[in-house]
């Protein structure tokens, strides 16, 4: 198999792992979108996010909390995170072995943040209340 996340499980690609255990693993993101962005993957080589099995859920939830905790800790600057699934190609999903993104943001570091994950599609991400 030539999965660049199952090969940095198997360490035979280094990485900076930053926590794992059966189920799951973490790493900060090579292309940082903030700096603390981490990856949240699954041990099991799975595609697709919605082809989990409940514990792997269980496990990317309580993982996405300890290290949103952990992070903060570390970096008293963050005031958000975003948190994003690249679902097939169409979605801009690039390694296809199931990963989550948990990014820090902090106030400014983008001009107007609102609308979020909506900015996939620039032309949804301004949208005004009705």
């Amino acid at each position: 198999m030539d999965c660049i996340f199952c090969k940095i499980l198997e360490n035979e690609i280094p990485s900076y792992k930053i926590y794992e255990d059966e189920n799951v693993f973490a790493f900060l993101d090579i292309t940082q979108g903030t700096k603390g962005h981490t990856l949240i993957i699954p041990k099991r080589h799975v595609a697709n996010y919605f082809d989990l099995y409940q514990p792997e859920l269980n496990a990317i939830h309580n993982l996405l909390n300890k290290q949103r905790d952990q992070i903060i800790a570390l970096d008293p600057t963050i005031t958000g995170f975003n948190v994003g699934v690249n679902e097939g190609t169409s979605a801009g999903q690039t390694i296809f072995h199931a990963h989550i993104h948990l990014i820090p943001r902090r106030k400014g570091d983008v001009e107007d943040p609102r609308g979020g994950v909506r900015g996939v599609i620039p032309s949804k991400q301004k949208y005004e209340k009705k």
